[in-house]
């Protein structure tokens, strides 16, 4: 969904899944075709208009992958290609061994292979296993969009805590594998020079509420507002200064504000790939909570985001998901579950910051690295059941 939203953390989200497999020796084409409007930032709404979105891709691979520069294709509303030619591209998806539809946000090629592998990765995990599960009417063309999901050859989750005795995500019928956000991390350099003392504590995200109740077992889960409040009050109990770009149509970035926290609009702040990338270099860390619905449900689920702030080299402290059993922590990466524990890990981390910052980086690498995320996930696609 790098077009349909061309903001900078998003186009890492995605595309990073491209460049990855491409540098392991795949041939890899990068689709989008999800029949919406893109949104567009500079006129803040969404538009009918493609040649933003077009553009934003096509400076993206010429700046971090020149090699796949013509190896993208953008279909806007299902009718006009970008990038290749509708003819090109429909010549690679006949060949096409593997179809990686991250989030579900694209439809399948109308030419794909019959006998390609197609891979749905669940990077909302708890919130689409309850749409799966419960079918609420508030969610749009929800039928369509569940039918979609089960159509798929295999289907993988970043709620790595799935099947452990405190994960309460159902299953929804579906025999799900885990994986995880890959990082090209020579795209991340650590920028040690781009952070002093005085840099912020920081973190990006969407603030956006869900269209209705999202309900499970007579249980209501919600988004961040509910979570963010619990470490509202950190600006309060530091000398730094505690930065937040927000996203979303109901962003409190007046109430943020008065809580002490510089509080900006996250598309501006974060506009192009290099601005968001900036945004990170410049942070002291991240601190940062998860959407209700991942922590209430133990889901394990580990942002992208955060994976990114990793790699940079920047310490990441992050309300837990069930995560803490899988990743460690302790330094690098650390999780709290309230504001006081938040607080002592920040402490922590300034007591040793360059032994922190070495740790996060060592973290990415070992656990976030596309050169091993994206063989297992290549592997896992074509084992047999």
């Amino acid at each position: 969904m790098a077009a349909q939203y061309p903001v900078g953390g998003v186009a890492w989200d995605y595309l990073q899944y491209a460049i990855g497999l491409a540098r392991l020796g795949h041939e890899v084409v990068y689709h989008e075709d999800t029949w919406c409007w893109p949104y567009d930032p500079s006129e803040r709404t969404m538009t009918d208009d493609w040649s933003y979105s077009a553009a934003y891709l096509d400076d993206f691979f010429a700046r971090y992958a020149p090699d796949l520069s013509d190896h993208w294709h953008y279909q806007h509303l299902h009718e006009t290609s970008c990038g290749m030619s509708r003819a090109t591209f429909d010549a690679f998806a006949r060949t096409a061994d593997l179809f990686i539809n991250v989030s579900g946000g694209s439809f399948f090629p109308d030419a794909l292979s019959p006998r390609c592998r197609k891979v749905f990765i669940d990077s909302d995990p708890g919130y689409n296993q309850i749409i799966l599960s419960e079918r609420p009417s508030w969610s749009e063309n929800v039928d369509r969009w569940c039918a979609g999901v089960r159509a798929h050859d295999r289907h993988f989750t970043y709620a790595e805590n799935f099947g452990n005795a405190d994960c309460l995500m159902p299953s929804a019928g579906i025999a799900w594998k885990k994986t995880r956000m890959p990082v090209v991390s020579e795209l991340w350099p650590g920028r040690p020079e781009a952070v002093t003392p005085a840099s912020p504590w920081s973190t990006v995200m969407t603030w956006n509420v869900f269209k209705g109740k999202l309900e499970y077992r007579r249980v209501e889960y919600r988004g961040k507002a509910e979570e963010f409040a619990k470490i509202a009050g950190l600006p309060r109990r530091f000398d730094q200064k505690f930065r937040v770009a927000v996203g979303g149509t109901e962003a409190p970035l007046t109430e943020l504000a008065a809580q002490g926290w510089v509080a900006e609009d996250g598309p501006s702040a974060t506009l192009t790939p290099k601005d968001y990338q900036d945004y990170i270099a410049r942070s002291r860390g991240e601190v940062s909570v998860a959407k209700n619905v991942y922590v209430a449900l133990r889901t394990g689920w580990f942002s992208c985001r955060s994976a990114c702030y990793l790699a940079a080299s920047r310490p990441v402290v992050v309300q837990d998901t069930g995560f803490s059993s899988i990743l460690p922590t302790g330094h690098g990466l650390h999780a709290f579950a309230t504001e006081d524990e938040a607080a002592t890990a920040i402490e922590a981390i300034e007591v040793d910051y360059a032994r922190e910052m070495q740790a996060a980086r060592d973290i990415a690498l070992a656990h976030f690295d596309a050169r091993d995320v994206l063989p297992r996930l290549v592997d896992d696609a074509f084992a047999s059941d």
